[in-house]
């Protein structure tokens, strides 16, 4: 699976988390969150893959590049043995030759740097998303973790979730953020 889409899901799942009133913050499904998280564990070697697939590329290009040099300088020796008695001819062969050799290096080199540089992109934009999408999760975390309790009805259905960093975490009050009332109380 693509490693954006991915990334595109968790925004979602936060997008459609339920924002605490009066505050920054969104509680979202835990579960949810975890199982995206999983699949971009899982992607991320595809993406590695597509990198590795396009050094490859990058790789059998230059070999072709250095092939066709080798067999260029070589039909250009063949040549100029042949026509050893001709001077101006065989000099004229081994400037083409080299010249030939000399643009092929170029090209191969050229190949390389842009090979290098869609990789050098291409993990870049990756870091990127893994950076951005480590944020987020950090910050739900930090959330889910500082979060005071709300009184809420829960509807038969909706099972009670329980944060096993709030149970006896043993973790000082913090004063730097307002308390805020319970749900339908009035102040």
């Amino acid at each position: 699976m693509d490693i954006q889409h991915l990334v595109d899901r968790l925004e979602d799942l936060i997008d459609e988390g339920r924002h605490l009133f009066g505050t920054k913050y969104t509680m979202m499904d835990e579960e949810r969150a975890l199982e995206i998280i999983d699949q971009m564990r899982i992607s991320i070697p595809e993406e590695i893959e597509k990198a590795a697939r396009t050094i490859q590329q990058r790789d059998r290009v230059l070999a072709e590049a250095n092939e066709e040099a080798a067999r260029i300088v070589q039909q250009a020796r063949q040549h100029s043995e042949d026509l050893i008695d001709e001077q101006e001819m065989v000099k004229q062969a081994k400037v083409r030759a080299e010249f030939v050799v000399e643009q092929a290096k170029i090209e191969a080199q050229k190949i390389t740097q842009e090979a290098d540089e869609y990789v050098l992109v291409q993990l870049s934009q990756l870091e990127q998303r893994f950076a951005q999408t480590l944020d987020e999760i950090r910050n739900g975390i930090q959330l889910m973790q500082y979060q005071e309790p709300v009184a809420v009805e829960v509807e038969p259905e909706m099972q009670p979730v329980h944060s096993p960093a709030s149970e006896g975490s043993g973790d000082p009050i913090s004063f730097d953020r307002p308390a805020q009332a319970p749900m339908g109380s009035r102040i």
